[in-house]
Formats: C-alpha cells, sequence, structure tokens
C-alpha cells in the first residue's frame, strides 16, 4: 500500500480563493448548506419568497394579514426541478487553509486539503425523508482516476485513505471543485450509486452559519477537555455551542471525554451536532424575523462550492419547498456499516452490510430497511405527528385481555408504577433520526 505517481503532496498543494463559486464559475445565489441547513431554512421561511428589513428604521406592514380580507390571486408555489426523483448529494466540510480558513488550521501545521467530513445526503423521491450517511474517512478505498474541473484526469490510487479522495483532485484541478467531483467519482465507483451534485463548507463558513442561529444546543455527557482542538474545554451537561465552539467540537479526536479518538468518535459527535443544528433551524419562525433570515442565508451561502445544477435560485426553491414538511423523525444519521482493516490498525474497510444500504440508496429505500425487507411496504411518516401516517387508520393487533389484579398489602398499593427508561441510541455506530435521544445530560 502507498503513493501513486503524481499523488498529492500535501506542502505543495495551491491555495483556494477565499470567495465561494460555483462550479460553473459564476456568482450564483446558493442555499444549500451543511446537512440542508440552507434548504431547511428556505422550508421554513414559506419555500419561495422572504421579505428582508435591510433598517431597522423602516415601517413595516404584514401585507398578507392587512389584505387578508380581500380576493388576492394564488401564491405562485415554486417548481422542483427533480420532483418525483431522489437525489443524492454529497455534503463535503474542507479543511483548505485558504483564506479566513487559515485562521482555525494554522496551528495544525498541515497544507494542502481534504474532506474533514463527508456525508451523503439523500432526498427520497416523495421528499418525505432526508438521510444522511456518514463515510468515515479513514476507510482503506481504491481511487479511481478522476476527472477535474478542467477537464484533466488525475491518477488512480490504490489502497489508500477515503479522504484522500478529496485531496487527490484538488492536487490536480487546483480548485475545491476538483476535490468535490474526485470524492463524488470514487464514492460512485465504490457504491454503484450514483450521485447528483455536491456541497462544500469550509470552516469559516460552518461557524458563520451556526453564529447567525445564535449558537446550537446540546447535550455533553461528560467534561471534554481537547488540547489539540483549540484548547476546548466543555463543562458536562446541556450547552450552548456558538459557531467556534462548535467547530472545535465537530473537529475534536483526541482528549478526554472524547472515548477512543478514533475517527468514528468524531463522526458520532458529528452527527449529533448536525442533528441538533437541523432541529434548531426546524425551530425557528425565520421568515418573521427578518434580520435573523437576512444573517443566516448570507452566512449559509458564503463559503460555499456546489456543483451548478444546484446553484439555481428558482430550483433550490423548488427543492426546498418540496422539503417543507421535513421534520426531526424524518432526518436519519447513519455510518456506513464498518469493521477493522486487518492490513492497517488505522484503517476500517465497510462490510457487508454496506453492501444492504448502498441498495437501499439505489432503490429510494429507507436506510434503516434490513436485508430482505426490501419488498416490504414502508408507511410513511406523518410530519405533523410524527407518527406512520396510516397509524390512525390501522386497527390494532387483538390481543387476550389481562386481567386486573388487586395489590395484596398496602405498600404495593403505594407502589408506583415504573417509568420506562428512555433509550439512547450511539451517534457513528448506530441510525438514528433527529427525534431520537443520543445522550443524556443529568
Amino acid at each position: 500500500m502507498g503513493r501513486a505517481l503524481g499523488a498529492p503532496d500535501d506542502d505543495a498543494a495551491p491555495r483556494l480563493p477565499s470567495h465561494a463559486r460555483s462550479f460553473a464559475r459564476h456568482r450564483v445565489a446558493r442555499s444549500v448548506g451543511m446537512v440542508l441547513t440552507g434548504v431547511l431554512a428556505f422550508g421554513t421561511a414559506g419555500g419561495a419568497t422572504a421579505a428582508i428589513t435591510l433598517s431597522g428604521n423602516i415601517d413595516k406592514v404584514n401585507v398578507d394579514e392587512a389584505l387578508g380580507g380581500i380576493d388576492r390571486p394564488d401564491v405562485v408555489v415554486p417548481e422542483d426541478p427533480n420532483a418525483g426523483t431522489p437525489l443524492n448529494i454529497v455534503l463535503m466540510g474542507s479543511d483548505t487553509r485558504s483564506g479566513e480558513n487559515g485562521n482555525y488550521a494554522a496551528s495544525e501545521g498541515t497544507g494542502g486539503a481534504r474532506a474533514d467530513t463527508t456525508m451523503i445526503l439523500h432526498l427520497s423521491a416523495d421528499r418525505t425523508r432526508a438521510e444522511l450517511v456518514s463515510i468515515p474517512r479513514d476507510t482503506t478505498v481504491d481511487i479511481p482516476a478522476c476527472p477535474t474541473s478542467d477537464g484533466r484526469m488525475t491518477v488512480p490510487w490504490r489502497g489508500t485513505k477515503f479522504n484522500a479522495s478529496f485531496a487527490q483532485g484538488y492536487t490536480k484541478g487546483k480548485d475545491v471543485a476538483s476535490g468535490a467531483l474526485c470524492t463524488m467519482a470514487t464514492i460512485e465507483s465504490l457504491t454503484d450509486v450514483r450521485m447528483d451534485g455536491f456541497v462544500v463548507i469550509d470552516f469559516a463558513g460552518f461557524q458563520k452559519m451556526i453564529d447567525a442561529l445564535g449558537g446550537v444546543p446540546i447535550c455533553i455527557p461528560e467534561r471534554i477537555e481537547a488540547p489539540e482542538a483549540g484548547n476546548l474545554v466543555l463543562e458536562a451537561g446541556q450547552q450552548t455551542l456558538d459557531g467556534g465552539t462548535a467547530l472545535q467540537y465537530a473537529r475534536a479526536r483526541k482528549g478526554k471525554g472524547l472515548g477512543d479518538g478514533s475517527d468514528i468518535g468524531r463522526i458520532g459527535r458529528q452527527q449529533r451536532l448536525m442533528s441538533e443544528l437541523a432541529n434548531t433551524v426546524l425551530s425557528k419562525n425565520l421568515l418573521v424575523d427578518s434580520p435573523a433570515l437576512l444573517q443566516f442565508l448570507g452566512a449559509t451561502t458564503s463559503s460555499l462550492t456546489m456543483s451548478s445544477n444546484f446553484a439555481s435560485v428558482q430550483g433550490l426553491a423548488g427543492l426546498a419547498y418540496s422539503l417543507r414538511n421535513v421534520r426531526p423523525a424524518t432526518i436519519t444519521f447513519m455510518t456506513v456499516p464498518w469493521g477493522a482493516d486487518p492490513n492497517n490498525s488505522a484503517n476500517v474497510l465497510w462490510t457487508g452490510e454496506a453492501d444492504v444500504l448502498w441498495d437501499n440508496l439505489r432503490n429510494d429505500r429507507p436506510i434503516t430497511t434490513p436485508a430482505g425487507a426490501a419488498d416490504e411496504p414502508v408507511a410513511p411518516v406523518d410530519a405533523e405527528t410524527e407518527t406512520p401516517a396510516d397509524a390512525a387508520t390501522t386497527p390494532a393487533a387483538t390481543a387476550e385481555p389481562t386481567p386486573a389484579t388487586e395489590p395484596t398489602t398496602e405498600a404495593e398499593a403505594s407502589t408506583p408504577t415504573p417509568t420506562p427508561t428512555e433509550t439512547t441510541a450511539e451517534a457513528g455506530k448506530e441510525a438514528f433520526t433527529g427525534a431520537d435521544v443520543t445522550a443524556v445530560c443529568g
């Protein structure tokens, strides 16, 4: 196992432009961010339009309320250009050292660019499900020859870490788009699942996005001390992380309270943070808070690089509107099933269960559908009640009634009925939704 001729040299990697560009090389309004935050913000804000107050001195009038008593033209609902079609979007958090990002990575002493975090965002064809699959960066893979943004080709690379795919494209093409293209090509070669586009967000953009929301609440089960992550210290308990602290938390690997220091452990914390971030966006009525909406959209659309097929205002508004009923219970997080790489203790390999995952994605089934259950119908989830949509009409199974027993003693009569303990899902190792409990704070 080794580096092929032409493999990336981190120290020699070129710097990136400090502002975001679409793959088509032109400035556009961009609004898909990490874990659907931009899309969900649009959906929360009504999908198509939002009135932005640019000055606190401007008198404001609620037009819909004022004109509610007269006949008015119907609202124009934006069209989803991919309606009825499932989408797979590669989301990447880049650790490039250019521009503002250098402020966050200067202490690490490394150059170049890698996909520090990679997820596949699957949007079901009926837009009732959003599913995010994390790919461990330390997975041993073969990277195919990849086209760059200017049409050149990289060389293939065998037996290396998955996140080297981004570095391979970036070094050859000298831009983030080339890194993302090689990551997409690598995923497709490994899974035989088509990827429909990509979004890359850097450190600076991630921090700004969270600060624009006023922070993200999250449960910290035990005290964290991570000297290598900007001297991060977090007390146990419920915390609200600002952008800088959230970034340190998302990137921390080694230290007290961080488990075994593995990438898998970090993936679990990232998934929990992304889940809380999505929940925070969904809980805010940004439409009626125009300055907050302006600030959030400005943060979400800065520091992004994305494929041009998603970089149009009309297309994004339509996609967002079609996702307006997505709720925490319909957003699922999962890590590709993995096991230890017997040839490299620092790496992992995908297990046979990953084949089931890719087959589910390929056929637009819920990613948690077990093998052998592929042909069983799955009831959609009602976005309002977060329960199966047919639960109200499906008769419950009939069972023989259990006779009530009278307590035999006064002590038995006064003993309260035990309350079931709320179980937790182990993020990073088990699939969970935004409505599930992943940590307990006393």
